[in-house]
This record gives C-alpha cells, structure tokens and sequence, in this order.
C-alpha cells in the first residue's frame, strides 16, 4: 500500500455498510479511486456478522415497536412505511447484482421465511388487531393475515402453541414475504465483486488511528499496520467512517462542527441458540412479540428461524448486557474514551431521561441461563435447559444526541453525521442498520458526491438498480417490482 497514494474515497471499516458504499459508487462511476481499511484480519467480523445480527432483513412485517400506538388509540405506520421502502431498496439492489451475473446463488444469503408477530393478553391482542387493520389498508402491507384462533397459529408456528392451555388470550399477524439474511455472506460476496471487477481491495489488519484535514487534498488518514505496527499517512478527498461501534471514537478525532455534543451508550447482547435438532425442525418462521412496558425497542424479544453457514438455525432474544466496549473485540475503556467535554450535557441528559432503560439493563445483566429459560417459556412452554446454549450476540452503540429540552436523546435507529462539503461522513448507531445499508449509503453519496448522482449515466443506472429510490411509490410499481425481486432473488 503506498504512503502517500491520493484517493477519492477512503472507507473505514470492512462491513456491510462500506461495502455497499463502495460498489455503489464504483457502478456509478468506475473511475473512481477507493481504498477500504478494515482492522481485523478479514471483513464482516463485528455487526455485520451473522451471529452478530438479529438477520430478520428488518421490513418492518413484524417488528412491533415501529408501529406506535398513539394517545388517541390509533396506531401510526409511517416508520414502518419508510423501513419497508428502504428495505425493498436493498432487495432491488441485490436483485441487479444477480440479474448482473455479479451475484450468483442468491439463496446462499437471503431466503424466504414467513414474518410473524405474536402477543399474549387482551390489551396487545387488541392491539395487534388495530395494527393488522391499518397495515390491511396500505398496499406495502395488504397481504397481511390475523387470527385469535389457536389452531390458526398452529398451522403458522406450532412450537410456540404445543402444550398450551386453551384459555390464554392471544392473537397473531403474519405476512408471507418476509426474509432471513446472512448479512456476513453478503457482504464477504460484495467486497468479492469490488476485489475482482472493480480492482477494489480491502486491506485488512490496517487500523485507523486518526483523520486530520489536509490543505492540499481534504484529509489525511493516519493508518498502522496491526501485524508490523509499522505507522502511515493515505490522503484522500473523502472520508466514510463505517466502524460499527468503533465509528465514534474515530469521528471524535476528526474536526468538523457537526460532531459536537455526540454519545454513545454501549449495549451487548445475547442469544439462546437450541442445540437440539428435533425442536429446530418445528419451527420455519420469525415470530416478533412486544416489548414490556418501559422497555426499550432493543428489547423486543423474537424467536427466529436462521440460517447459517449452511445450517438451519433457531434463537431466541435478544437479551441485553451491559459492556464498556464499543464492539465485540474493542476495548474496555471504549465508553470511557467517548466522554469528553462536549458531550458531558449529552451523556448526562440521556441518562436521566432513561432510567427505565438503566433499569433494564440492570436486570438483564442480573440474569442468569435459568431466567433466560424463563423468558423463553412464555414462547416454547416446556423449553428444556439443556437443549440450549447461550451465545454471545454483537456489540451495539445507541446514539446519545444533543437536546435542548432533555440537555440529551438516547436515539434508536442510525443517523449519518457530514460535515458542510459532505467530504467526511460517518454512520452511528443500530438497527435496523443492515436491512437498509443501500438506502443509507445513497444517502451518503447524496452528501459526499452528489456530482456522480445527477450524471445522465447515473440517473439511468439508479432507475435500474434500484427503482425504488428518491422516487414516490405507486401501488403498481410496488407490486410489480415485488414480484420481479422474488423471482431474482428465488423468494
């Protein structure tokens, strides 16, 4: 790697997210200089992992707490609205990739299973139903189906109904299309594409030190080589800072305006994984319930069918922990670092006006497998400990945000921070991240290149990728394009 190589694009980190930024890019415009950096000794270690992601391809079908319910009774959609549209974004892109050639076995990655959301309880049942008659009227949502009838959710998710007595309150949603992604193959699969065709190499073992602005070209990267710990400077007009957890402490370092009075509050997780084969053949389906009252979003307990690395999965989670560390192989002093005189209101503000979720996490921390397995039960009734082993899940950092009102916000979800030229950019914060990295990234490139977006070539070459962006959606254009990205993906 040469010290002093100018690039166009520097992208730190070698996940989901950079790699989605990178083809975008090298699509739009082949000429293109990038260069990806990534710590670890290969790419998607960390979020983009596949036991480090919930892997639902987050579509808004089941996931309740996108789906509020108002003050008045009603239940607001337009979340769900936003995260279908960006989800289907990502499909449609994957879906180009395959009709490219640039992608083959489709399946290797992404399959069909049916998205399920389940509560026990005549308030959530009820709940449920008001949801069920909003998502029934939008044409994203239409083919959804609804039951209060035991033997209904027994043909959807037997495991879950065997051995119940026949006087509990429940009712159940399920939408047919929904998927399970291996967001670690994918993106091993896409940094192949741009190592093959677009001479786009990602070096591994390069950790990132520091980002300084250059006078003559924007920023100069400051990188040392993990193996030597030999130390070098690479100049580049633009700066992606897609670290997963490890993209505050960096963004910290950079001076622009627009990183002041930022947090973060670092969440683990863990997951009960069955080991029995016999039970895993039971269930084919995600099925979502709804978080308890004061819990935060990130508790939303689900029973999900995976597949990984070939096998046919079944977990259970996701519990939440705490740890300092801002990704699964950082450090313990990650947090610590974070804090700095600017984001002290910040920190101070969002843990205030969170004390449910110190509250939370507290009692998650306290947990031990047998109340795990306690949790679990209200899902499989007579769920044996031994047929299931705890696994330890991603690190996630929640964005603590500037307030005026609160001094600072405890933020679901991701934000990109840019500064003015849009010559640095950086992604923080958590799901639904992965499902939505391709509309996220087009955003990105809105802000650092928005030149290669209005070329002729590029406003073609976005209709075709992915037809759904920057554009407003018409009931037959979605289901048209639906039904195209099922048959290409083999949904």
């Amino acid at each position: 790697m040469n010290s002093k190589k100018e690039y166009d694009l520097i992208c730190v980190g070698g996940g989901i997210m950079s790699a989605n930024l990178a083809l975008l890019a090298k699509l739009l415009n082949p000429e293109i200089k990038i260069l990806i950096l990534e710590k670890l000794n290969d790419v998607a270690q960390e979020s983009s992992a596949a036991w480090n992601n919930a892997g639902t391809g987050h579509s808004a079908l089941c996931e309740l707490n996108y789906c509020p319910e108002n003050q008045d009774g009603t239940i607001s959609i337009e979340k769900a609205i936003k995260i279908c549209k960006e989800y289907e974004i990502s499909k449609q892109f994957w879906a180009y990739l395959v009709e490219e050639k640039l992608i083959d076995v489709p399946e290797n990655f992404v399959k069909p299973v049916k998205h399920h959301s389940w509560v026990l309880g005549k308030m959530n049942s009820d709940y449920l139903e008001k949801r069920y008659k909003v998502f029934k009227e939008h044409y994203m949502f239409d083919s959804i189906e609804f039951t209060r009838d035991p033997e209904k959710m027994k043909e959807w998710f037997p495991l879950i109904i065997k051995n119940r007595e026949g006087n509990e309150v429940m009712a159940a949603s399920r939408i047919d299309r929904g998927t399970e992604v291996n967001y670690g193959v994918l993106t091993k699969k896409i940094f192949k594409i741009l190592e093959e065709k677009y001479d786009t190499p990602v070096h591994c073992n390069y950790e990132v030190l520091d980002i300084d602005p250059d006078p003559e070209i924007d920023w100069t990267v400051e990188v040392k080589n993990t193996k030597t710990g030999k130390i070098k400077n690479i100049d580049a007009e633009h700066v992606f800072i897609g670290a997963g957890g490890g993209s505050l402490l960096l963004l910290q370092k950079v001076e622009i305006d627009e990183k002041e009075g930022y947090g973060g509050f670092p969440v683990s997780g863990e997951w009960l994984v069955c080991n029995n084969e016999e039970i895993i053949k039971q269930h084919e389906a995600k099925v979502y319930s709804k978080a308890g009252i004061g819990d935060p979003p990130m508790s939303t307990p689900h029973l999900d069918t995976r597949y990984i690395d070939g096998e046919k999965q079944l977990m259970f989670g996701p519990f939440a922990g705490f740890s300092p560390k801002f990704l699964k192989k950082g450090s313990n002093l990650d947090l610590f670092k974070s804090i700095q005189f600017d984001n002290i209101p910040s920190m101070l503000g969002a843990f205030w006006h969170n004390l449910p979720l110190t509250k939370y996490l507290v009692e998650q921390v306290m947990m031990d497998k047998e109340d795990r397995m306690e949790s679990l039960r209200k899902f499989i009734k007579k769920a044996k400990s031994e047929d299931w082993d705890i696994v330890k899940a991603g690190q996630r950092v929640q964005i603590i945000k500037k307030d005026e009102y609160e001094g600072g916000k405890l933020q679901f979800g991701t934000e990109v921070i840019s500064s003015k030229n849009g010559s640095i950019t950086c992604l923080l914060g958590a799901s639904p991240g992965a499902s939505t990295a391709t509309s996220i990234m087009l955003s990105v490139l809105e802000k650092a290149f928005p030149e290669i977006l209005t070329t002729s070539k590029a406003k073609i070459m976005l209709e075709i990728m992915v037809p759904f962006y920057n554009t407003e959606i018409s009931e037959d254009k979605f289901k048209k394009q639906l039904k195209q990205v099922k048959q290409t993906l083999k949904l």
